[in-house]
């Protein structure tokens, strides 16, 4: 049979891994004639097209490319490929034979960086093609010279699986039959400069377990069983329902555990603490374990550490099951540059800046995304969409949202690149937060993002269509910050730093906010919450009860890192994970710790079954201060109050000594005074808590002496270093 050779320098840039078009080359095609086969398989030793009954051996020209010449129209109704290795034949599909797997809406939504759902288009995808069952390759590297998949199928050779580029996409495709679930793979990529770069699928839904980098091919096969949580999920507004969140590290809370073995535990202990959400960091794949998951290598990719992406389908499902909320941290403000990512992902910079004052992040020693590249928002923004509809989180937690919007960010003079308009604004990462928003809430209806935003920013919750960033939620980390110095002063000295625990209703409403008190305050030497606190071992602990009382009662949402809840002495340690040990089964030995937890339990119950606490967090209606200025008591007290005008009274003693007689403004809530009466509802000082036990535990009667600008009044007593609350009997 006639060969049909290719010129050398031709093979040379196919095997070579070097040409843009291998299926221009390779597969079957017509000619004057006859039909040409070729065929790239390096190491056979055979290769023979078969076509109903007919068999044609190929010849091998140069390399591991086999050619012929057959009759033409004897492979027109398809054709399969003999193939011998090592004196045995084994039956193969040609992948050369079939058409992209991408259609020109996928191609066109790709290059305007419009495709929402761009995890369908790109990355590896099971698929019957033409009754051929294989997997579909898609990367976009538009700076490459050449493409080809490697992996397992192919013993990490990558020369009989070249894709071909797709034109000015950028987008290179491939389909290889016979590949189904489970294969590990990566792309090689042939620079402009010459190198070969072996790069993991920046859409590969499921990773390797580090240090192994290889993507895997993989199906979602999770059946859900959340459908009523979806449904009925924010069904209120986030800033005007109530929100209590327990953050977790997944990889240490319990030190070992996989998401499965997190679901049979995790979803009953949020529960009984009574929080209404979880809040994991980073689930996404990352190589190292001590950056916490804030280095991610993997946007699409839940940790491998911890199981499958289904086996965290699991965790999430469990959570919603049990009612529980869950929000994932996502890191859009930087990423990692090991070899094998997204760094430099086609020998030149792609996801990144080509300008290295923009590129390089000087806090992490990270790379900064290009937002002003259609792609690569497209790449961020489908990404955000991808979580909220593959995974059903309610949420995403946004990090280091400042360091996106400040060019000049943690940069001295001379070390950053000014916007077009001279200024330090990152103008392209404000339209990426916007469009990123827009675009979540739009498509996941009920979802909710929190900006961790630490700067003056204005409309960080603002509507984008007002021009604000379109966030959910920020955290106030003025709030954590100045809250923290005070409650860390002997309270000797509390009266000079007394403006720091009230400042925070100067600014109050300019957004929606969340008090956290997050993992970030628990590490490198800041010391776990109760360390924090002055005192001996009891003050300290009454400080930590009397600090969370004013916490849940302050305007905002909650936020609560694991360990904090029953006050563990150490800093977080992600190898360690929280002091499980020192709560013990010997009641009450351990009611030290034991009893903040029971506190935590009894404000989270209080929380969500008033809703003065959380239903006007952002209304200056909401909130209403009795005494902001009893700097010398050091004694907070202020009034929360619901829609319907229903009050909950607040009174911090961050004094450790009790004041009898105390006497405190009261909202007026009856035309008669004289059945105005208030009962305790929460007193940190409770014994069961590890208390004194000082307090009011007969109802308190209103009396008409007007104070605190109040027409109405009563003495209390305020234990030692405690927080009450008061609500109308």
């Amino acid at each position: 049979m006639p060969e049909a050779p290719l010129a050398p320098g031709e093979v040379e840039r196919l095997v070579g891994g070097w040409h843009h078009d291998p299926h221009g080359l390779l597969g079957a095609h017509d000619t004057v004639y006859g039909t040409a086969v070729r065929v790239l398989r390096p190491l056979a030793e055979r290769v023979v097209v078969s076509s109903g009954t007919a068999r044609f051996e190929l010849t091998h020209q140069q390399d591991g490319l086999f050619t012929g010449l057959l009759p033409k129209g004897c492979v027109s109704e398809g054709y399969l490929l003999q193939v011998t290795y090592a004196g045995v034949e084994h039956e193969q599909e040609d992948g050369y034979r079939f058409l992209p797997t991408l259609g020109e809406t996928d191609l066109h939504l790709i290059s305007e960086g419009r495709h929402e759902q761009l995890w369908l288009a790109l990355g590896s995808h099971p698929r019957l093609v033409e009754g051929v069952t294989g997997t579909a390759f898609a990367v976009w590297a538009p700076n490459a010279s050449g493409v080809r998949v490697i992996g397992d199928f192919n013993g990490w050779n990558g020369a009989s699986h070249p894709m071909r580029s797709l034109g000015a996409s950028g987008v290179w495709e491939l389909f290889v039959p016979g590949i189904g679930e489970g294969a590990t793979y990566k792309f090689e990529i042939a620079t402009r400069d010459g190198r070969m770069l072996q790069k993991a699928d920046p859409f590969a839904r499921r990773a390797e377990c580090p240090p192994s980098t290889a993507s895997i091919v993989t199906i979602a096969r999770h059946e859900w069983h959340d459908a009523e949580w979806m449904a009925t999920r924010g069904r209120l507004p986030h800033h005007e329902a109530p929100m209590s969140v327990y953050e977790i590290h997944p990889g240490s809370w319990r030190p070992g555990t996989t998401y499965r073995q997190l679901a049979e535990e995790l979803p009953g202990y949020v529960r009984d603490l009574g929080f209404t959400h979880v809040e994991l960091m980073p689930v996404m794949q990352h190589p190292f374990d001590g950056s916490w998951g804030y280095q991610v290598s993997g946007y699409f990719a839940p940790a491998a550490r911890l199981g499958s992406p289904d086996d965290f389908r699991y965790l999430v499902d469990k959570l919603h099951q049990a009612g529980i909320g869950v929000i994932v941290d996502w890191v859009p403000a930087h990423f990692p540059k090991d070899d094998f990512a997204l760094a430099r992902f086609d020998g030149e910079p792609l996801y990144e800046p080509a300008d290295p004052r923009r590129a390089e992040h000087p806090d992490w020693g990270t790379l900064e995304f290009d937002y002003g590249r259609a792609e690569v928002r497209n790449f961020l923004v489908a990404n955000a969409v991808y979580w909220g509809e593959e995974f059903h989180v309610d949420g995403l937690r946004v990090d280091a949202v400042a360091s996106m919007l400040y060019l000049d960010y943690s940069r001295e003079h001379g070390e950053w690149a000014p916007n077009e308009h001279g200024g330090r604004e990152n103008w392209d990462a404000v339209r990426f937060l916007q469009e990123m928003n827009a675009t979540v809430y739009r498509r996941c209806p009920g979802i909710v993002t929190v900006a961790e935003e630490s700067t003056a920013w204005p409309g960080v919750t603002a509507p984008t269509e007002h021009g604000g960033l379109g966030f959910g939620l920020k955290w106030n980390m003025g709030w954590m910050h100045d809250s923290l110095v005070y409650m860390s002063k002997e309270p000797v000295h509390r009266k000079y730093h007394h403006n720091e625990m009230t400042f925070s209703m100067v600014y109050a409403y300019s957004e929606n906010y969340v008090l956290p008190i997050s993992h970030d305050e628990v590490v490198h030497g800041k010391r776990a919450l109760v360390s924090k606190m002055p005192g001996d071992w009891w003050q300290q602990r009454a400080n930590h009860r009397a600090y969370l009382g004013f916490m849940w009662a302050h305007p905002g949402k909650q936020l609560l890192f694991m360990g904090s809840e029953f006050a563990q002495g150490a800093e977080w340690d992600h190898k360690e994970g929280p002091q499980w040990w020192v709560l013990g089964e010997d009641w009450p030995a351990h009611a030290e710790h034991e009893g903040v937890r029971e506190l935590v339990r009894d404000l989270n119950r209080l929380y969500l079954d008033t809703p003065a606490l959380w239903q006007l967090d952002s209304a200056p209606a909401g909130f209403s201060w009795l005494d902001g200025g009893a700097a010398e008591d050091n004694v907070f007290s202020f009034v929360r109050y619901d829609a319907q005008g229903r009050p909950l009274v607040c009174v911090s003693n961050m004094s450790p000594v009790v004041r009898h007689g105390f006497r405190v403004g009261l909202p007026t809530v009856r035309a008669d005074v004289r059945d105005a009466r208030w009962l305790e509802v929460l007193n940190t000082d409770t014994e069961v808590y590890g208390g004194s036990g000082v307090g009011n535990p007969d109802p308190v009667k209103a009396e008409q002496v007007g104070w605190n600008g109040r027409d109405t009044s009563a003495e209390l007593t305020l234990p030692p270093l405690s927080t009450i609350w008061l609500s109308p009997a």
